[in-house]
């Protein structure tokens, strides 16, 4: 089922999302709806606080930019209780988006290299290393169930060009072809 995704300005955004344990009500669903709702939407990622549930989940699916980045090896991974172990190697800017705000695209300075633990769809721990753009799109992620959004990462000038559209995004002034749900105030 394709769920709604939650827009700037709504709170579950920017709250620090909680642990599951592993008999957590139809996880299986949850995340086969979760992988619908992303990939309806385009995205290369998706975590719970996006679908509304302030929760330590989130998707991962980078294979489909192999074809735009030369020498680049995509994964496709459900990442369940997260704990970013390290972040490490160069810094480097990419241009980011995200579904929870639509039309704002801008340059984010992450580092290269990262190391994870988490839990697999099936509860297994794992502790990993990914870098270049899959550590970025988890280092993306992760920052939502931290309740953090990548435009907090951009200098002030630019957070200032953008305020006028993140407050009509706020206000659900936006046009995508994807279900959203606004903050009401």
């Amino acid at each position: 089922m394709i769920l709604p995704i939650y827009a700037y300005g709504q709170p579950v955004l920017k709250k620090k999302a909680t642990d599951i344990s592993s008999d957590y009500p139809e996880l299986k669903q949850l995340l086969d709806n979760m992988w619908e709702t992303m990939y309806n939407a385009n995205g290369v990622g998706l975590a719970a606080p996006q679908i509304g549930k302030s929760i330590r989940i989130f998707l991962v699916d980078s294979v489909q930019m192999e074809e735009e980045e030369k020498d680049f090896k995509g994964i496709k991974k459900a990442f369940i209780n997260p704990v970013m172990i390290k972040e490490y190697g160069d810094e480097f800017s990419y241009e980011e988006g995200c579904l929870s705000i639509p039309d704002v695209r801008s340059e984010v300075i992450r580092q290269s290299d990262i190391t994870i633990r988490y839990m697999d769809e099936e509860f297994n721990e794992k502790e990993e290393s990914f870098s270049g753009i899959n550590a970025r799109v988890i280092q993306h992620e992760y920052d939502h169930i931290e309740g953090k959004l990548f435009t907090e990462k951009l200098p002030p000038l630019r957070k200032r060009l953008i305020k006028r559209r993140l407050e009509s995004i706020k206000k659900g002034k936006v046009r995508v072809d994807y279900r959203m749900r606004f903050h009401q105030s």
